[in-house]
């Protein structure tokens, strides 16, 4: 006599249980799938942006070489055009200060000591800049200066949170090129950026007036 066949009988809960598993399982290969999609697209436009930057940058350099070259070969000398980017560190305290050159200093979001900014050279800024002279140093950074202090130092403004830049090279190369390019857009990444805190330079201080990156280049944190 053949025996009757035993039925499982999987209970509701289990089945619930294992249903939600599978979607669970699902939704975390979905989100890693997309994860992995967005890398793999960050990577590329990592790569397009640094090779179209990198291309204008070594045009410009070329340029330059070819003024100096053509000014040498008719007799002259090759004047560089004035630079249109300045770095301006805050080098002193409140001491003695009087309201005015406090509310320029926090015009320029320059509240604490060795605060450093970005800024267009123009008439407005240099007339801001001779006001608060006593308790700022200025100077025209490079590109590796620009690079190292947004690289290195960057953090953004997000509903008024100070964010790292960490782990978003698209953002921190478009950064790097509107600043250093004078771009239309300056004001915005200027805006966006925080004030970089920078230290004192090994020694202090002996030189007032010269420009930070002559004194120290910035370090890392």
């Amino acid at each position: 006599m053949a025996m009757d066949e035993v039925k499982v009988v999987i209970p509701a809960s289990v089945l619930k249980k294992r249903t939600r598993e599978e979607q669970w399982a699902l939704a975390k290969k979905q989100e890693l799938d997309a994860k992995k999609k967005k890398a793999r697209e960050n990577r590329k436009l990592i790569f397009g942006r640094a090779q179209q930057y990198a291309k204008e940058y070594e045009s410009h350099e070329k340029e330059l070489i070819h003024l100096k070259r053509e000014a040498r070969l008719k007799g002259g000398l090759y004047v560089s055009p004035e630079a249109k980017l300045l770095l301006i560190v805050r080098i002193r305290c409140i001491n003695a200060m009087n309201s005015k050159t406090r509310k320029i200093l926090q015009l320029l979001r320059l509240r604490q000591i060795f605060n450093g900014i970005f800024l267009k050279v123009n008439k407005a800024t240099m007339s801001m800049l001779q006001r608060v002279e006593p308790y700022v140093t200025y100077g025209y950074p490079n590109l590796k200066s620009v690079r190292e202090l947004i690289y290195k130092r960057g953090y953004g403004k997000l509903n008024k949170q100070r964010i790292p830049l960490i782990d978003n090279s698209v953002i921190e190369q478009d950064l790097v090129h509107e600043i250093m390019t004078v771009g239309p857009h300056l004001k915005e990444a200027n805006n966006f950026l925080w004030p970089f805190k920078l230290k004192a330079p090994l020694g202090g201080l002996k030189k007032k007036r010269n420009h930070y990156v002559e004194e120290e280049e910035p370090q890392s944190s």
